[in-house]
């Protein structure tokens, strides 16, 4: 039996455009169930405190339970492994922080690429802190640099590892100020605060979610920040970039998802995590702990990401730096 023309351009019409009904519904159904974000590193740090934060508030917005999992080892890259083997349904996501714009260069066979494989979907940033123990002769960067100078292979410069953000601070403001300290890793910023503190080395680059009561307490000395200008939460120490125009490293914490996860899921995720980041709770609570709030669409993160690496990989191969 024929079909009328009008009546078979009509049924037409329906299913070329039942694909896009189907993901519309997908997308305002998501998430239908509790989310598993798979955190890069031990409770308690910088990435797993955000992480915490934006979750909680993603829960209260979305109505599904959004469950952390720490999962540390190889400098996060054991947490991406895990969520690029999991499907890309938009139910495990990654949260790591600038390692993984570090571990690109430092590692030569990773299984993955975090640029090509991985889609930011909320970011926050913050800046290190550049601390000595009180005892050290230098009060200010610019004693700082002139005592290296002069004390060349003598200053001890703590890390919270070999190709940590911290440690590649370090080594970027030692090649930008011409400077020669000898660098002592240590296996996480944990065990380096508390040799810090005790003064078994003279100079470090610390979170300051870590490091906030020990600047106010005096335990610790503050001589600069690492982010292109001073931070709200320390507003009497001057960034880097004003001695040693140029510099500019601030740490950065992000959630992400496998990138061939359905675009929708991508984006609904990224405007509620967008959201959630400049809620005035959230962000307030975030502030207290030196990070900025990031909202951008995942195509911009993912270009701010893939800067980094290209960044960050300058100052590995320009330092030498090679995993342990």
């Amino acid at each position: 039996m024929k079909l009328p023309r009008r009546r078979f351009l009509h049924l037409a019409a329906g299913a070329a455009a039942l694909p896009a009904v189907s993901r519309t519904a997908r997308a305002q159904a998501y998430p239908s169930r509790p989310v598993r974000v798979i955190v890069g590193y031990a409770p308690g740090g910088g990435t797993d405190i955000f992480t915490r934060l934006l979750c909680q508030a993603l829960t209260e917005r979305l109505g599904q339970s959004f469950i952390i999992e720490s999962r540390p080892g190889a400098a996060s890259n054991l947490a991406t492994e895990a969520v690029l083997r999991a499907p890309a349904d938009g139910y495990t996501l990654i949260a790591t922080d600038g390692a993984a714009a570090v571990n690109a260069t430092l590692y030569d066979k990773l299984s993955f690429n975090f640029v090509r494989d991985v889609a930011p979907v909320g970011m926050g940033r913050a800046p290190l802190v550049m601390l000595v123990h009180p005892s050290f002769p230098a009060k200010t960067l610019v004693e700082f640099i002139s005592y290296a100078k002069t004390n060349p292979g003598k200053i001890t410069m703590g890390s919270a590892g070999i190709g940590s953000p911290p440690h590649v601070a370090g080594e970027m403001l030692k090649l930008m100020a011409g400077m020669d300290m000898v660098h002592v890793p240590y296996r996480g910023g944990g065990p380096l605060l508390s040799d810090h503190v005790g003064g078994q080395v003279d100079v470090a680059f610390n979170g300051l979610q870590q490091t906030l009561e020990f600047i106010r307490t005096g335990r610790l000395r503050a001589l600069a920040v690492t982010s292109v200008k001073r931070s709200p939460v320390l507003p009497d120490v001057p960034a880097i970039n004003d001695f040693v125009p140029g510099y500019d490293l601030s740490t950065w914490y992000v959630l992400g998802l496998r990138k061939d996860t359905p675009a929708e899921m991508i984006d609904k995720l990224n405007r509620e995590m967008s959201a959630a980041l400049v809620d005035r709770n959230v962000a307030t609570r975030l502030a207290d702990t030196g990070v900025e709030p990031f909202p951008e669409s995942s195509a911009n993160l993912g270009k701010f990401v893939a800067a980094e690496t290209d960044k960050l990989g300058k100052v590995i191969r320009a330092a030498n730096i090679k995993p342990e």
